[in-house]
């Protein structure tokens, strides 16, 4: 909760203005300077502009205000942006830090958003004022309040449920989360047709198609890492979309219950090309469907082998030194000392036990890849 007190310190011009005055400095630096005016109020903000300025590079450039819990639950601007929902009017019932609410503004002409602490309320709207945003209305209320009484209708309403237990804990099931969409779809039917709801990166899929039939679900990765799963229920599914964002980003969407053919017996010696999966496509058990044609894949978490470069492949490619059978003594011998790089994929040991067994250390010296294919063990020497 943000108090009153806390909330006229953080917009008052003198924090503002020694904010700016030692944005180029270390923040712990800051904290400890017994010239610098509420130093440790300052520090906080110069800490988070800077981690801002990958994050959330508009509200770094703006100078806007950051407290630190809801930084860290924000959404990052590439995530946001990437949402495709539009139209006239959205309701957000989750406003936060109001990153989600700043994007939205810009696909429709009025976002009402929500957000029950009084204080973080009041600075979403000033950050919206120091990001010149003036199609955004934030409620200082509850979503649960606020659709009880709401009569209007919106094209969307949009969702991100706090998935922080009281305790600290992450939470993953919808039940379990704030507010418990679940039990206010009726309410949000009233007031929408269609909704879209953000979920942890670690929501099944399986489990966004179980609550809603006709959804389409889409799972998004950063450079990489899966950041969320998405759920817009508006009748146009089923399907099932795994985006990558990077450079550049790249999606693949197909039918959750599309058949793949299995592919025949592993053999190692026909193999020149090993395709390293997005996390998204992972996640989105759309690995074996994506690389239909281009990559053999024995399971949607396994890797892809084929006899040509796979063009178009959502993930890294690796050109095959050498596939071998896995023997832990006998690349102990061969890459004594050496520092390797280590992928796995299907394979039951954890890195640093691979690298205790064959007595590798982190480094760039040599590239290995391990698995798991019908039953047995492999491991992959890349180029």
């Amino acid at each position: 909760m943000i108090d009153a007190a806390e909330y006229l310190l953080l917009v008052s011009d003198e924090l503002t203005h020694a904010v700016a005055a030692n944005r180029h400095r270390d923040h712990l630096e800051v904290a400890l300077d017994r010239r610098v005016p509420h130093a440790r109020a300052v520090a906080t903000q110069v800490k988070y502009l800077a981690r801002a300025l990958d994050k959330l590079p508009a509200y770094a450039a703006a100078q806007c205000i950051l407290p630190p819990r809801a930084f860290e639950q924000a959404s990052s601007e590439r995530c946001a942006v990437h949402k495709s929902i539009g139209g006239d009017s959205v309701l957000d019932l989750t406003c936060g830090l109001g990153v989600d609410a700043w994007a939205l503004s810009r696909r429709f002409r009025r976002v009402v958003t929500l957000e029950r602490d009084e204080g973080l309320a009041r600075i979403a709207r000033e950050n919206f004022r120091r990001l010149n945003i003036d199609n955004v209305e934030v409620e200082a209320t509850s979503a649960e309040e606020y659709l009880a009484g709401c009569r209007e209708r919106f094209d969307w309403v949009y969702a991100d449920p706090d998935r922080r237990a009281a305790d600290g804990r992450k939470l993953v099931r919808l039940e379990d989360c704030s507010p418990r969409v679940l039990d206010l779809l009726p309410a949000i039917r009233r007031v929408a047709g269609r909704l879209c709801l953000k979920n942890s990166p670690l929501f099944d899929v399986d489990e966004a198609l179980r609550l809603f039939p006709d959804c389409r679900v889409e799972v998004v990765s950063l450079d990489g890492e899966c950041k969320e799963v998405v759920i817009c229920d508006d009748g146009t599914g089923p399907s099932v979309t795994a985006t990558a964002l990077g450079d550049p980003d790249r999606s693949f969407t197909a039918r959750p219950d599309a058949a793949v053919p299995q592919p025949g017996s592993f053999d190692p010696a026909r193999y020149g090309w090993l395709t390293v999966p997005d996390a998204a496509l992972q996640k989105a058990r759309l690995t074996r469907q994506h690389l239909a044609g281009r990559a053999d894949v024995w399971s949607d978490g396994g890797f892809g082998f084929s006899v040509e470069r796979p063009e178009g492949a959502i993930g890294k490619v690796w050109a095959i030194e050498s596939i071998e059978p896995y023997d832990p003594r006998s690349l102990k011998r061969a890459c004594k000392g050496c520092g390797a790089t280590i992928l796995k994929r299907d394979f039951p040991l954890p890195v640093e036990e691979i690298m205790r067994r064959t007595g590798l250390h982190a480094g760039d010296d040599v590239r290995l890849a391990f698995t798991r294919i019908e039953g047995r063990f492999w491991t992959i020497r890349l180029k």
